[in-house]
């Protein structure tokens, strides 16, 4: 648990001094990128604040992710510098050598640090240190504080440039937004949404920091440990998303635990179920209020409002100094009326410098000063927006992002699979999973175990298929493109 009281602010505030301190004695200068890769704990939180006081980038790893994802990653950004959680160390081992690591520090969340070989534990590495470090010029909207990574159009993972005006003008944004609810210095946060995720960063760390609130760190979301955690704590503010509210809800005793002291809930990253939200407002006395962001706004652009209509299936309307609009997708140029359909695009101090070392990308996401976000929406005529269709076919189980090319390409390196499809299907728990639907090789004998065993090696546990199907044939076009939107409506007939 991290509590910002006085002197826990006093205590952050020499530790991150500290950090910043060992950063630049190790040879890390402004613009460099150091990678996070830890679940939620306070040396996250010292990490992410030291990093950004040396100047540095913050470039956030999914702990998630398997060895060939975070290659990619550690090499895309450039780091050489990576703080990983211990258990997590033997993955960054075996790519060290293809990568410009030179730090490789350790973090322990036991009693004791393994020593391992030509790193630095967190505790070690600190020593190193001293409160006083070398303060560096910043220019707030040009230098980069964070590499938010995201998929890209063509597939591969992309890195937002989220620059430290971003990041302080959505933190403002927000405050301003709940400032009649949001008690400053009596909140109490509950964080269970990983920090590594924009959403957790900012509005489960960088918000309750602003706002001078106690804030206790879950590193994973188990059920009866959260609602002990509640019980325990009492915490007021909630930040998650669908899936920890279905299973809070769903549970036998969660009205035994007393979670009636959250007052406050913010949920995003996929769709609330109406009837999940009802359930949990009911037995909680909190109001749970939608919103919408994505990586490339530092995130939220959209919420229900606390001060006016809290409008079940929509995303709310735009946050102060947001500008949007609903354009025809053919163009992209015209608004649509009133209730039409067509594609939400953003303005505002929030939206990214760009994509890292992907110009031909940037220019295709920001067009004359507005984000383009590839969602499919309407609005209502008070401005309320709501989200009709997914961006491009990302899936969104459980809060995390997956895109479809990074589990098909896996699939193709598969020398039993000739021809693969991986579209999001609904699920009751997750929102949405994984399905792939699969055309063997000729005299190939592939299982469905075996599909998922060899996914479960090279992919990130989130991302495994969990329904797998095989055909003779996938449905395509004249010009011989693979129809995913077929698939998806032919499972969806099936499953009525």
């Amino acid at each position: 648990m991290v509590e910002n009281k006085c002197w826990a602010s006093l205590y952050l505030d020499g530790m991150s001094r500290r950090f910043a301190a060992a950063l630049q004695n190790s040879g890390v200068q402004k613009g460099d990128r150091v990678a996070i890769m830890l679940p939620n704990c306070p040396q996250y939180v010292i990490s992410y604040y030291g990093t950004l006081r040396a100047g540095a980038i913050v470039t956030q790893v999914n702990p998630m992710l398997v060895e060939r994802e975070i290659e990619y990653i550690l090499n895309d950004s450039g780091a050489e510098t990576i703080v990983v959680y211990d258990a997590l160390y033997e993955r960054v081992a075996a790519v060290r050598e293809r990568t410009a690591l030179k730090n490789v520090i350790t973090v322990s969340l036991s009693e004791t640090e393994p020593d391992f070989p030509a790193t630095y534990s967190f505790t070690s590495f600190m020593q190193t240190g001293s409160e006083t470090y070398q303060p560096v010029q910043i220019h707030p909207a040009e230098d980069i504080a964070v590499l938010q990574y995201t998929g890209g159009t063509t597939g591969r993972s992309k890195g937002a440039m989220l620059t430290h005006r971003n990041l302080v003008a959505n933190l403002m944004q927000t405050h301003e937004f709940f400032k009649n609810e949001i008690r400053p210095g009596q909140e109490k946060y509950l964080t269970i949404i990983p920090l590594f995720h924009v959403f957790g960063m900012t509005s489960g760390m960088n918000l309750s920091i602003l706002n001078g609130s106690m804030n206790v760190l879950l590193p994973r979301f188990q059920v009866e440990e959260v609602l002990e955690t509640i019980k325990r704590e009492q915490p007021t503010v909630f930040p998650g998303v669908p899936t920890m509210y279905i299973a809070l809800t769903n549970h036998p005793k969660a009205e035994a635990y007393d979670i009636g002291s959250i007052r406050i809930c913010n949920s995003g990253s996929a769709p609330m179920p109406v009837e999940v939200m009802k359930d949990f407002e009911r037995k909680t006395g909190a109001s749970i209020m939608e919103g919408y962001g994505l990586s490339e706004a530092s995130p939220t652009t959209h919420c229900n409002p606390p001060f006016a209509a809290n409008k079940p299936g929509s995303v709310g309307i735009g946050l102060p100094s947001t500008d949007y609009k609903i354009v025809d997708v053919a163009t992209g140029t015209a608004e649509v009326p009133v209730g039409e359909m067509g594609e939400l695009i953003i303005k505002g101090p929030q939206v990214m410098k760009g994509y890292w070392n992907l110009p031909e990308e940037t220019n295709i996401a920001l067009r004359d000063g507005w984000l383009y976000t590839g969602d499919i929406a309407h609005m209502d005529e008070e401005g309320y927006v709501y989200i009709v269709d997914r961006k491009k076919d990302m899936i969104i189980a459980s809060g995390y992002n997956i895109y479809p090319r990074d589990v098909e390409e896996m699939l193709y390196e598969h020398p039993g699979v000739q021809e693969a499809v991986v579209v999001g299907v609904p699920d009751p728990y997750r929102g949405e999973t994984v399905k792939a639907v699969l055309v063997p090789k000729e005299g190939a004998q592939l299982t469905t175990d075996e599909v998922t065993s060899y996914c479960r090696e090279r992919l990130a546990a989130y991302k495994v298929p969990t329904v797998i199907e095989f055909r003779e044939a996938l449905p395509k076009t004249s010009v011989g493109k693979i129809l995913r939107r077929a698939i998806k409506e032919e499972h969806r007939s099936e499953a009525k």
